[in-house]
Order: structure tokens, then sequence, then C-alpha cells
């Protein structure tokens, strides 16, 4: 008997915004000193909703945004901004010392 696996697409888990923060959290704190992985966190999440709704409010073209945020793109700190705020995020930083 043959089995079927389809691989795992963390998009499809994740339903709202709480997971999606949890998400780019969870990459942030495993990223170690990898800079693609907060765009590749975030082109999941925009995987996981309207692609081309986010392009709209971030003012890319879908092709554009799916392409920077891909593992070969290399989105500028701009969009990086702009997708956060687009997808309701806020990007900060606290005090661990």
């Amino acid at each position: 008997m043959s089995e079927n696996h389809q691989r795992f697409d963390a998009a499809n888990y994740l339903d709202d915004l709480d997971d999606v923060a949890g998400y780019l959290q969870i990459a942030l704190e495993e990223s170690g000193d990898d800079p693609t992985a907060v765009p590749r966190a975030l082109g999941v999440i925009a995987r996981s909703g309207n692609m081309s709704e986010l392009a709209r409010r971030v003012g890319m073209s879908r092709d554009g945004l799916y392409k920077a945020l891909s593992d070969q793109g290399n989105p500028t700190w701009s969009t990086v901004l702009k997708v956060s705020g687009a997808l309701g995020l806020k990007l900060s930083f606290q005090a661990v010392a």
C-alpha cells in the first residue's frame, strides 16, 4: 500500500493574529544570525492569507511581494516594516539585560 504525504506548510495553520505573532516571535528567537528569517516568516504569514490584498495594502504588486518574501528574496527594511504593519503587527525591541 502506498501512502500519500503532503509537505508541511506552516501557512496552513496560522488562523489568527495571535498565531501570526507567535510564529514571527519564534522565527526571531530561532534565527540566530540569519538575516532572512524574518522576511521568510513574513512570506509564510502572507501566504496564509490573501496575498493580493496584502500586496495592495503594502503598495506592491502581488508577484513583487511574493518574490521579496520568498526564500530567494531580499526585501528592504522598508518592505519588512510595511508588510508587518499591513498584517497588523508592530515590531518592537525590549531590554534583556
